[in-house]
């Protein structure tokens, strides 16, 4: 990374009130003495990092090598290593940054590390690793990263709760930014009662920008109509401005004065994924556009020399801004971008992505732990070399994650769709279900050492939106008949995922890394729920396809 000397752009961003953070660590910048450089002459105040910048960071050069090769003689597992390298690098960093932590009273100079994203639907889990990240790499310029998912809620306020430092990441939705606010209150509440310095705590939420004109625009081009194009290249920042507008008025409320009046620091919004991913699109509006005092802009190596080089600050948004904001959105809504769908897909993508990411990077590990070793597993998550049977397994339970993966889908779309009270009600309990039945597949093929194919599961979530399309291309427009035909093909898959839990039961019988207990537990509920959904087909069918009396001919 390289930045231009002619850094007066990222002074006024800086006296702007903006945190200029860069999103990049490698033992690279570190050794060679760049991130010093950056930080001394920059005006870098903080480093962000996640499982795609370490991988990265990994395939540069051999720094590591020497490390890995006595991980690796010592029997350390794959993970573990992961461990150690992360931490090392970022307790380094954190070593670099400490000046300016204690320049700016701790509000600065901090360096992030992220939980495992592979425990983002495990909220104990999560709040256990954070817990070991704090107290591993034990410095207190710290934060600790953890995905907004809705179980990494639980997750970011019991650490909080008990002091650590947290940097809450992949948020796209106002309502999802307005549950991480509340959780970081919730914390800070409950430190407060256990006597902790709430001035000791920091943390920030980072709100992710660039992917969200991505998902969008996509959209709009698919639309393809004069109004849908004229949208484009919008979304992100006027939903970044919008976040802003709900930190001002969470600020504002007497809930979080108290906080304050307690010491309590506030969590300051971050602006995350700012690398334009349209070259058609200046390279650094997601940093012009977002001047905002009191934010945090994290930027990869690209976009910081960009701005450094030619960037220019926008005035604040004001009212009007706000206003302009909302107005987008509801007309993205009109010309037919469902936006949550768009924030729902980019969380789940984003997870996904991170999932990929630190899969490649254990992968680049082991082979540089052992150098002799080959990878075991194909491309469908079978193993390799094993027993044809331990092959056919991996293939099934790929499948029929593939298939929940879609599933759950389509009963997030229905419960959405609903009008009938009584029928969104069920259905958005059958959602959670499936989201919870979807989990525990995935925990059982972890027991299994059954890796999940992420690409299987992307084609169970796409054929899900290909069953959506009429042969015209245009979404299927509901009617009453939709209800019929939805709940036929939630039965159908409520079916599979029983026939599944009892193909399971019986390997119970002769394997001892199967829970009968469980499996039972899991092919009950799968009873319930196809009686629940016989009940919504009875009674959309009874609705769209029985006669009613005045649509009769009197004889």
């Amino acid at each position: 990374m390289s930045v231009p000397a002619g850094t007066a752009p990222l002074a006024a961003l800086s006296a702007a009130g903006v945190a200029v953070w860069l999103d990049d660590l490698s033992r690279e910048l570190l050794a060679g003495g760049q991130l010093i450089e950056v930080v001394a002459e920059k005006h870098v105040v903080g480093v962000t990092t996640n499982p795609t910048i370490f991988a990265s960071a990994l395939s540069k050069g051999d720094r590591y090598t020497e490390q890995l090769r006595r991980l690796g003689d010592g029997g350390i597992s794959v993970d573990d290593a992961v461990f150690a390298l992360t931490t090392d690098d970022v307790r380094s960093g954190c070593e670099v940054l400490a000046p300016v932590h204690q320049r700016t009273d701790g509000i600065d100079g901090r360096v992030s590390i992220e939980v495992d994203p592979r425990l983002a639907q495990d909220a104990d889990a999560t709040t256990v690793q954070a817990r070991k990240l704090w107290q591993t790499v034990d410095r207190p310029n710290l934060l600790v990263k953890i995905p907004a998912t809705r179980k990494g809620l639980k997750a970011i306020t019991a650490v909080i709760a008990e002091g650590i430092s947290v940097n809450v990441t992949l948020i796209f939705s106002l309502d999802r930014y307005r549950d991480v606010m509340d959780a970081y209150q919730a914390g800070l509440e409950r430190a407060q009662a256990a006597g902790r310095d709430l001035s000791a705590i920091h943390s920030v939420a980072s709100f992710f920008v660039s992917r969200v004109d991505s998902e969008v625009d996509r959209r709009l081009d698919a639309l393809g109509t004069p109004e849908a194009l004229a949208l484009k290249g919008k979304a992100a920042v006027a939903n970044a401005r919008l976040a802003h507008r709900a930190f001002e008025e969470m600020t504002a409320e007497p809930r979080w004065q108290r906080l304050a009046a307690a010491g309590a620091r506030v969590q300051r919004p971050l602006w995350a994924s700012t690398g334009v991913k349209d070259p058609s699109y200046p390279d650094t509006m997601y940093v012009s556009e977002l001047v905002i005092p009191g934010t945090v802009n994290t930027m990869p190596g690209a976009t910081l020399a960009a701005f450094a080089d030619h960037g220019i600050l926008a005035h604040p948004p004001t009212g009007d801004d706000y206003a302009a904001a909302a107005s987008h959105l509801d007309a993205l809504g009109r010309a037919g971008v469902d936006f949550s769908d768009v924030t729902d897909t980019l969380e789940r993508e984003g997870l996904t992505k991170f999932e990929d990411s630190r899969k490649d990077l254990g992968a680049s590990v082991k082979r540089e732990m052992h150098p002799e070793a080959v990878d075991t597993c194909d491309d469908n998550g079978s193993p390799q070399g094993g027993s044809e049977s331990a092959q056919l397994l991996a293939i099934y339970l790929n499948d029929h994650y593939s298939a929940a993966t879609g599933g759950l889908e389509l009963f997030r779309r229905s419960a959405k769709a609903q009008t009938s009270t009584e029928a969104h009600t069920v259905l958005t309990e059958l959602t959670r279900q499936a989201d919870e039945d979807r989990d525990a597949l995935a925990q059982i093929m972890t027991d299994l050492d059954v890796p999940i194919s992420h690409s299987k599961a992307a084609m169970g979530w796409l054929a899900e939106k290909a069953g959506r399309l009429k042969t015209n291309g245009h979404l299927l427009t509901r009617s009453p008949l939709s209800d019929v035909l939805e709940a036929e093909s939630m039965l159908l898959g409520v079916q599979g995922k029983k026939a599944c839990w009892r193909t399971l039961r019986t390997l119970a019988d002769t394997g001892e890394r199967y829970s009968t207990t469980h499996l039972d537990a899991l092919a009950a509920r799968a009873e319930k729920q196809l009686a629940l959904l016989e009940e919504l087909r009875s009674a959309a069918v009874t609705q769209a396809l029985r006669p009613h009396p005045s649509s009769t001919r009197s004889r």
